[in-house]
Order: structure tokens, then C-alpha cells, then sequence
């Protein structure tokens, strides 16, 4: 386990921290794809079904998303149902972000994936540099844990809008794009399993790609025949996914399956 440097160790007198982020455990990747079809669905639901529309449903979110984060660095170690509700909020401010850029400001969904992939890409450089690694399982300063969200936002945006550029605007439909993106993970982890791939890079390739699977698998579910989908609505499909996220992150809060257990 990597370690954190001599300096940051001076200034954090109390360095007998947990780690703040769960292990990448199969529930992890369960509860993340879920997450995603949950920030897409919810996104959709609460501006079209409830008439907020993008800004007031940006507003009610952001709000949200700012009131629990607060609370996950606030804690002093991983805490399963904060962790997974941030996830949830951040994947619908993720949606919304690029829907707005998209739908209220008229941006290009080719602009909005350039423009994430490069946020994305600084935000991973700033952080090495300031703290050496990117790995996951050293995420227990606040600095740390800043660039952690800040990087997890810009992949929900990322992916949303390679997404939708993906399934809508080249016509390539939700379900053979949700194909498309879960060959992609399966081919990540094929090469990191097989031939090594650093971990620290499969893992956040894989964390961008579970992004546009989650989305096209909840506009399949939820959308018109007419557009391709299902159609079991926005509000059926939050509320499946909705319910398998509860039980899923009860289960890991009573068994502790996904702790880690230290970072020191």
C-alpha cells in the first residue's frame, strides 16, 4: 500500500486515519453501474416528471450533493451510506452539468466530451503532483479526498456526454451502446488481469466506462419503444435501482465486506 509523503505526515498529527473510499470489491462495481443508471434516471425524473427543469433541478441537487459531502469529510472513515448517497448526488450533478452545457447553452456533445476529458486529465495531473499517486487505497487526507470528487464529477460529466454522443447523436441506439461500453470494461480488465495493466489506470478507465453503461442501461430501460428503450419509465426504473442500491449498501455496512482496513 502506498504510503503518503514525509511532509503531509508532519502535518497530520492524527494520521491513524481509515481509508475514506471502499475496496474495489465486485459490490463496488455492482453498486457503481447502479449509481450511474440512478443519476440518469433521477436527472431525467426530476426535470421532466416533477417539472423542475434543468437549472431548478441543478439547484435542488447541487445544494444536496454540497450538504452530504460535507458530512463524508466530516467522517473519519469510510461510512458506506454516506459514500454510495455522494455517489448517487454526484452522478445526477454529473447528468446535469453536461445536459446543461448541452441543452441550455447549446454546447456540442463532440465540445463537452473534449472539454471533460480534458478537466479530467488535469485534475489527475494536479493531483500526482501534488500527491505522487492516484491510487484509491490512500485516500485518507482531505486534500486527497478533495481530488478524489473533484475527479469522480468530471467522469460522471465525461461519460454522460461520450454517452449521449455515442447512443444519440451517431445513432448508434442505448442498448448496443450499453454492449459497446461493457465490452470496453470487460477488455480493461482483461488486459489488466492478463497483461498487467497498471491497476491505478484500469481502475479509473473502468471507472469512466461504467459512466455511459449505467446511463445507456437506464435510458434503455426507461425511454420510449419509439426511442429505442423499454419503456418502464423514469420512475419504475429509479425506484428498481434505487431499491437494489439500499440493499446492497445495508448488506456492506452490516458485513464490512468492503472496508478497508487501515491507511496507515
Amino acid at each position: 500500500m502506498q504510503s503518503f509523503n514525509t511532509t503531509e505526515g508532519k502535518n497530520m498529527t492524527a494520521q491513524s486515519l481509515w481509508n475514506k473510499v471502499p475496496e474495489i470489491t465486485l459490490y463496488f462495481w455492482i453498486i457503481k453501474i447502479l449509481c450511474t443508471t440512478v443519476g440518469e434516471t433521477a436527472a431525467d425524473f426530476l426535470n421532466t416528471n416533477l417539472g423542475l427543469g434543468l437549472s431548478g433541478t441543478s439547484l435542488v441537487m447541487g445544494a444536496l450533493l454540497v450538504v452530504v459531502l460535507f458530512f463524508q469529510f466530516r467522517a473519519k472513515r469510510y461510512v458506506p451510506a454516506i459514500y454510495w448517497l455522494a455517489v448517487v448526488l454526484i452522478s445526477v450533478v454529473g447528468t446535469l452539468i453536461t445536459d446543461n452545457l448541452t441543452d441550455n447553452f447549446g454546447v456540442s456533445l463532440e465540445t463537452t466530451t473534449v472539454v471533460f476529458a480534458v478537466a479530467l486529465a488535469l485534475t489527475f495531473a494536479w493531483w500526482y503532483a501534488k500527491e505522487k499517486t492516484l491510487s484509491i487505497h490512500s485516500i485518507f487526507t482531505r486534500r486527497r479526498e478533495a481530488f478524489y470528487w473533484l475527479a469522480i464529477l468530471f467522469t460522471f460529466a465525461l461519460g454522460t456526454a461520450a454517452g449521449d454522443l455515442i447512443a444519440e447523436s451517431l445513432n448508434v441506439g442505448y442498448l448496443l451502446s450499453a454492449v459497446i461500453f461493457a465490452a470496453a470494461i470487460a477488455l480493461v480488465a482483461l488486459t489488466h488481469f492478463r497483461f498487467r495493466l497498471n491497476p491505478v489506470l484500469a481502475f479509473w478507465i473502468a471507472y469512466i466506462l461504467t459512466r455511459p453503461l449505467g446511463a445507456s442501461i437506464g435510458d434503455y430501460l426507461s425511454q420510449a419503444h419509439a426511442d429505442g428503450g423499454l419503456e418502464l419509465g423514469t420512475v419504475v426504473t429509479s425506484a428498481l435501482f434505487l431499491f437494489a442500491i439500499l440493499s446492497t449498501v445495508i448488506y456492506l455496512s452490516v458485513t464490512k465486506k468492503d472496508a478497508i482496513e487501515s491507511a496507515a
